[in-house]
């Protein structure tokens, strides 16, 4: 089976850098994928698309070295099946708060004995390798979201549930469950004591750990406390940062 590129990032102790898709354009997918970011991010859940934009992005990612992930829109496991049999190489699932919800994301990710996913992987086999179904439950990584109190209290015990990769910190949610503003910068706020808290609990237990950040001091700050995988923003504010900046440079040159 093809490897996983994050995995063998993990295994050699250098983390990955992930590219978030929030808008359905295969151009810019692919774009992305040939960066040099490590994974790509279909983001399912807050992206301006449906299910049925996902196989033709994640072929746009696949014909690039980056890896094809998504973010599910919950933790259902008819849609996660679905979303891995397109070809998905790794899996984030939002409002993860309980052993038993990693549980049923693990029971929707791996094939028996580890889990209940259902056979019929499709483009996953294309993409993957004909010894797919021997080999996906450990090439395939799947990441819990982190982003509620209750989430947090019981980080530890889904950290424990056999089959998890890790976690995902979702800082904007965990925030604003906690009363924090996200436009709070998250060293000024309880965030600072939580996230690194979190990313040590990955490391106890020998899980991944993932986070999505605002900017990139913040993903450079996440890479030095020991993340696995930083996400330095998403792909409209890579856009509106990088215009923003030449609209800037161009007025000041003509004043």
């Amino acid at each position: 089976m093809r490897p996983n590129g994050l995995k063998q990032l993990a295994a050699a102790g250098t983390p990955a850098i992930n590219a978030w898709l929030s808008s359905d354009s295969t151009y810019i997918a692919e774009v992305l994928g040939h960066c040099g970011f490590d994974a790509v991010t279909v983001d399912l859940q807050h992206g301006q698309f449906g299910m049925d934009a996902l196989p033709s992005l994640l072929q746009a990612i696949s014909a690039t070295p980056a890896m094809p992930w998504v973010r599910s829109s919950g933790n259902n496991l008819a849609e996660i099946n679905k979303l891995l049999d397109m070809g998905a190489y790794g899996i984030i699932c939002p409002m993860i708060e309980t052993a038993e919800q990693a549980q049923d994301l693990v029971d929707a990710t791996r094939y028996a004995p580890l889990g209940r996913r259902s056979f019929g992987p499709a483009r996953g086999l294309l993409y993957g390798g004909s010894d797919y179904l021997n080999n996906a439950n450990d090439t395939i990584l799947v990441l819990a979201m982190i982003e509620t109190p209750t989430g947090l209290e019981n980080a530890d015990k889904i950290l424990q549930v056999p089959g998890l990769d890790g976690i995902y910190i979702g800082p904007n949610d965990l925030a604003l469950s906690l009363g924090i503003s996200p436009a709070l910068s998250w060293k000024e706020t309880a965030l600072a004591e939580h996230i690194p808290s979190l990313i040590k609990l990955c490391h106890q237990h020998n899980k991944y750990s993932g986070i999505f950040c605002s900017d990139v001091d913040m993903a450079a700050d996440m890479q030095a406390a020991g993340a696995s995988l930083v996400t330095p923003g998403n792909d409209v504010q890579l856009l509106r940062s990088e215009a923003s900046q030449r609209i800037m440079q161009l007025k000041e040159a003509r004043s």
